[in-house]
């Protein structure tokens, strides 16, 4: 009898223990019953969904005493955020999300006050559930959907999801600061799309400086209905007959790519995608984006702008928007570099500044530079001179633009600021001349020079040509470009007429490059007595801060796989860099036109090569300098025969005066990335797929793009992926016995350049990781087909 009891007991026992058993996989699979909850708290859990692509739950904020109820995407390092919901009024530590059967998700701090809520008011909750989409779902017991995620975005839209008439975006305010941002995307009444800055004190909205022009006034149902996203990677405006406008092309696969479009913090709409399997540090890749200019497109007449008040917008390398306070203004608000900006010291109609500006009051001038909204009085036509001195006896004046004989006068504050080539003529910034930095060095040049005159005696004359004598130093001086460089990097500054002594006025070429003309000189500088000097090609006038910055940065590089910066000479519109002269040739002569270096011999210059991009990457200062033209001509061979990289740093020396396409030009065909046509943001990895086709020729010996036997050419790349997806990869060294007998490297390289050469960037290695893989100390995953990207599914 006891016996009979027992077992019906056990059985009880047993079948709870398998139904807690299932109730625990329920929740790892995107369902959670009413009564789940979660706590605000470091490593607290999350519900996913049945894939684990997305969560549920609380993300630490940058102020880690506060938590984000959110959506992010779980399986990617950046925990990417998709959804918020209490942005404004971010949750304390110890909050807690319960979901409740009458109010469906309800957030409460820690004493038990409500913070936000689902608010549902129509049907009992019995489930929520966690969709693969990123939709987070609140259900009834028969399923049906009492509230969604989807209906409720705020900066982020997702594949499958839609938004219908007066549904909204809003931007957050900054990267990491969730709080309501200055601009929203929203799909008004007549069908139209637009993208707003918006007062955040009253939620107005400013001009659109975009439209998508989807409103037909004539014919309603020609009109835009709802804007949406599509699960094949579209973005589109349904209209109400139906049909669909594209505002982008179909072009990734929900299975290989994560994908969101995003009203980012500074006011850009932009559809991103990320790899789910990726090779190396993966990151968002930007697809599309409106507006390809911001600082260019607001021109309304009520807002600050894509900065705050007078600031100044330009694009950055990554052609997003970067603001900056013009020379005599500074941050309104030190913690946000995109707020507006304050004059130091007021130039206004006060009592002190009433009498004469000459001697209280001087100019800063900024080319390519204009605050459009700001004007209240237009002289034409006028000479530039004139537009200067009318600003400077006009108390009211805070700014002048003079463009071909027009000059706008301008008071604070200053909206819509913008820096842009396009935008022609000089912008005259008015500050107070005591404080000005080019004041300071000339009231301190005229102390000196009286001082001087002074003490040195009574003769007049005397002292009047010391005093011309000193001012045609000084002019000479600037001139020259004497001193413009910290001595810190030992990098000696020349005078033209130097370097063109040194090299016999540019007689012995050396070579052409995608940046200018390499002559060889003679100079006696320390141990070095052969030069190379490179004559950089439409370098610009106005440029010059930042071309002695850059030469201060490559000149702060020392790495034994680097060529050396000796100098550099700034005069004029001469601008040259003086490098150490390299008498063993270059890597491209050894490979192809010299007998072929041995096996090891090629390996170690991967390595070598592989180890200085790595230097120039990720190890010579806080911000990486991209080489853009790496090919087998820029490397160099010195005494001991190591490879050094030439050349490195001149992109960053061009960019004040070149854009991507014409960047694009003076690189190499056949070593440049894909990302370069594709008007993509340019990283580091350009370097890399460079390196990549040149390791294949490295291991080959042979050209990226060469002739076979049979007169057709070939592409090194498709021949080399063709042989290894074939097993084949000693097919083009079948002459070489050190290569033949070293299979497992060779093999090991060729996956190597194959991933190094994938057309999708974030699926490219960084350098490290090549230099880990060719040395051998990690292994190298089968790569997938570098052309797959373009490929058709």
């Amino acid at each position: 009898m006891v016996l009979q009891m027992t077992v019906p007991i056990c059985c009880r026992v047993l079948i709870a223990t398998i139904l807690l058993l299932f109730s625990s996989v329920a929740q790892t699979v995107g369902n959670f019953p009413v009564g789940s909850a979660l706590t605000a708290v470091v490593g607290a859990s999350q519900w996913l969904s049945p894939s684990g692509d997305f969560a549920f739950g609380f993300k630490q904020l940058e102020n880690k005493d506060f938590f984000l109820l959110s959506i992010w995407c779980e399986n990617i390092p950046e925990k990417t955020v998709v959804w918020y919901a209490n942005g404004d009024n971010p949750a304390p530590t110890g909050s807690k999300v319960e979901l409740t059967a009458d109010h469906g998700l309800v957030l409460r701090n820690p004493l038990g006050e409500q913070i936000w809520s689902s608010n549902i008011t129509d049907g009992l909750v019995s489930q929520g559930v966690m969709r693969d989409t990123g939709n987070f779902v609140l259900q009834n017991a028969s399923s049906d959907e009492l509230w969604q995620s989807f209906d409720h975005p705020t900066d982020t839209i997702l594949p499958t999801q839609q938004i219908e008439i007066g549904g909204v975006l809003i931007s957050r305010l900054t990267e990491t600061n969730f709080s309501q941002g200055r601009f929203q995307l929203r799909l008004q009444e007549d069908g139209n799309l637009l993208l707003n800055p918006i007062n955040l004190e009253t939620q107005y909205a400013y001009d659109a400086y975009y439209v998508s022009r989807t409103s037909d006034t004539r014919n309603s149902s020609n009109s835009g209905y709802a804007f949406g996203f599509s699960d094949s990677g579209a973005l589109y405006i349904l209209k109400r007959n139906g049909d669909a406008i594209l505002l982008t092309t179909a072009t990734q696969s929900a299975a290989d790519f994560y994908r969101r479009a995003t009203l980012n913090f500074d006011g850009v709409f932009a559809q991103y995608s990320y790899p789910k399997r990726s090779m190396g540090s993966a990151n968002w890749t930007v697809i599309w984006a409106e507006p390809e200019n911001i600082c260019t497109v607001i021109n309304g007449t009520l807002g600050s702008g894509a900065c705050g008040y007078n600031s100044i917008c330009s694009l950055d390398e990554r052609r997003r928007p970067a603001c900056a306070c013009p020379e005599g203004f500074s941050l309104l608000n030190l913690e946000d570099e995109y707020g507006s900006c304050k004059p130091d010291y007021e130039v206004g109609c006060e009592e002190d500044w009433l009498g004469p500006m000459e001697d209280s009051v001087d100019f800063v001038v900024l080319n390519n530079t204009d605050w459009p909204s700001s004007d209240y009085e237009l002289l034409r036509p006028y000479r530039e001179e004139e537009c200067r001195n009318s600003c400077l006896h006009d108390c009211l004046c805070a700014v002048a633009i003079f463009r071909g004989s027009s000059c706008w006068k301008k008071k604070l504050p200053l909206s819509n600021g913008r820096f842009d080539r396009s935008i022609e003529g000089k912008a005259f910034v008015k500050i107070k001349k005591d404080y000005s930095l080019t004041g300071k060095r000339k009231s301190w040049r005229i102390v000196v020079v009286i001082t001087v005159c002074v003490l040195l005696g009574s003769s007049m004359f005397i002292n009047l040509v010391l005093c011309l004598r000193y001012f045609f130093y000084l002019k000479k001086r600037r001139e020259n470009g004497q001193g413009r460089i910290s001595v810190e990097t030992s990098v000696h500054c020349f005078t033209y007429k130097e370097l063109a002594r040194a090299t016999n006025d540019f007689k012995q070429e050396l070579g052409r490059g995608a940046f200018g003309v390499v002559y060889k000189g003679v100079m006696q500088i320390g141990s070095v007595s052969a030069i190379a000097v490179k004559e950089l090609d439409n370098m610009v006038q106005d440029g010059e801060r930042e071309f002695n910055t850059e030469v201060h940065v490559i000149g702060r590089t020392q790495h034994k796989n680097l060529v050396r910066l000796i100098g550099f000479c700034d005069e004029g519109h001469h601008r040259l860099l003086v490098y150490e002269y390299l008498s063993n040739g270059t890597l491209a002569q050894m490979i192809f036109e010299k007998s072929k270096p041995s096996w090891s011999r090629r390996t170690e210059m991967a390595t070598g090569i592989a180890s200085g991009l790595l230097y120039l990457h990720e190890e010579c200062g806080n911000t990486p300098i991209i080489h853009c033209d790496i090919k087998p001509q820029n490397i160099l061979i010195d005494d001991n025969g190591n490879p050094r990289i030439s050349d490195f740093g001149l992109a960053k020396l061009l960019r004040m005066d070149q854009s991507q396409t014409s960047t694009v030009i003076r690189g190499t065909r056949g070593y440049i990335a894909p990302e370069w046509f594709k008007r993509t943001p340019i990283t580091v990895k350009v370097d890399v797929y460079s390196y990549g086709v040149m390791l294949l020729e490295i291991v080959y010996c042979r050209r990226h793009v060469y002739v076979e036997t049979d007169g057709e050419e070939a592409i090194l790349i498709d021949l080399a992926y063709d042989c290894y997806r074939e097993g084949t990869v000693h097919i083009l060294v079948e002459d070489d016995a050190d290569a033949m007998n070293d299979l497992e490297k060779l093999e090991r390289l060729v996956k190597i350049a194959i991933w190094c050469v994938q057309e999708d960037p974030s699926l490219r290695p960084s350098m490290k990781k090549v230099l880990q893989m060719v040395e051998g100390v990690v292994e190298v995953p089968v790569p997938p087909n570098p052309h797959w990207f373009s490929a058709d599914y």
